[in-house]
């Protein structure tokens, strides 16, 4: 929306406005146009200089003022990403948490191996090695320039995945703990 520019014109002796209501009414913005800014410009002249007088009254209005707030756009360098506050720590912390979770609670439920016992019988390979892989396939979409928020939708938000690592999280070290307090496997 369009806003408005108003200039007052006067001559060298400065005219007095005989209705300060009006000029109040129509200087106040309306409810309707709140995001509207008026630019106001006073300038005097001489009475005889028409061209002037037609150029001010032939003013464009302004352009709206008003922009709108600009989206954070994903940063593209390694180290932005991997920053302590970018979008890509506790993202891949929380994917691998999540796998880990499932794998171990998993494991233990068919073999009845602890964690303890599932890591000494060859789990720090495959936890290396699944480690590797996805956070590569985390980072290759970051480093594109690809927004996890651009990409999440519905019941899926980024926000969500955040949470459930961090519950994943939690979900881990209890599970350690508590098979450390009870000696052996939680289930």
């Amino acid at each position: 929306m369009a806003g408005a520019t108003t200039s007052l014109l006067c001559s060298p002796v400065m005219r007095t406005v005989s209705n300060r209501a009006s000029v109040s009414q129509f200087l106040a913005a309306p409810s309707r146009h709140r995001n509207v800014r008026f630019s106001t410009s006073v300038r005097c002249m001489a009475e005889g200089d028409q061209t002037e007088k037609e150029n001010v009254m032939n003013q464009k209005p302004l352009e709206s003022v008003a922009t709108p707030p600009k989206l954070k756009s994903s940063p593209t360098k390694f180290s932005d990403i991997l920053a302590f506050s970018g979008p890509a720590p506790e993202r891949i912390n929380g994917r691998l948490a999540m796998i880990g979770f499932v794998a171990a609670v998993a494991v233990e439920l068919a073999n009845g191996h602890d964690l303890l016992s599932q890591v000494s019988d060859g789990g720090v390979t495959w936890f290396v090695g699944s480690s590797v892989l996805l956070s590569l396939a985390s980072l290759i979409p970051l480093l594109k320039g690809v927004s996890v928020e651009s990409k999440s939708d519905g019941f899926m938000t980024s926000d969500a995945e955040l949470w459930n690592g961090r519950f994943a999280m939690l979900g881990l070290v209890a599970l350690a703990f508590t098979e450390y307090v009870k000696g052996g496997a939680f289930i």
